[in-house]
């Protein structure tokens, strides 16, 4: 398992990170009352000197609603083994973080629409129109 963690070009130290281990729920075999095998991975980012202020911000902003106190929890239990499970939680959490302190995208510039496309919608438009008048009883 690396020590550190990379997103991006940032690197996060082992130390911002903490590591939690309980036991799965679900199924299991010999192993099931004496394996840890569930993990969370809990990473302080309110608190983090890993990225820079620009990036740090915009992460805090996208990730809003996820954080916990300030705080990225990633939860794995769906492999037995608990070294899998602390991949896949690493992975999540690159994930996570990758797309929070991703550049915006560039914005919209606003065009018009095609003279074709506007004829389709009106043409759709009274066909639909005339469909529905087709309908109505002869009492209306």
């Amino acid at each position: 398992m690396p020590e550190a963690i990379r997103v991006g070009s940032v690197t996060i130290p082992e130390k911002e990170l903490t590591w939690r281990f309980s036991r799965s729920s679900g199924p299991g075999g010999q192993g099931v009352n004496t394996a840890d095998s569930r993990v969370e991975l809990i990473f302080d980012l309110a608190n983090s000197e890993a990225f820079s202020p620009a990036l740090h911000q915009r992460a805090l902003q996208r990730l809003a609603n996820k954080l916990v106190d300030g705080t990225v929890v990633v939860v794995s239990s769906e492999n037995r083994a608990q070294l899998r499970n602390r991949q896949a939680a690493a992975e999540r959490l690159v994930a996570i973080l990758t797309e929070a302190i991703a550049p915006p995208p560039p914005p919209r510039r606003a065009t018009r629409p095609t003279k074709g496309s506007t004829e389709r919608r009106l043409d759709e438009k009274t066909r639909r129109s005339q469909t529905k008048r087709l309908r109505r009883s002869a009492d209306d």
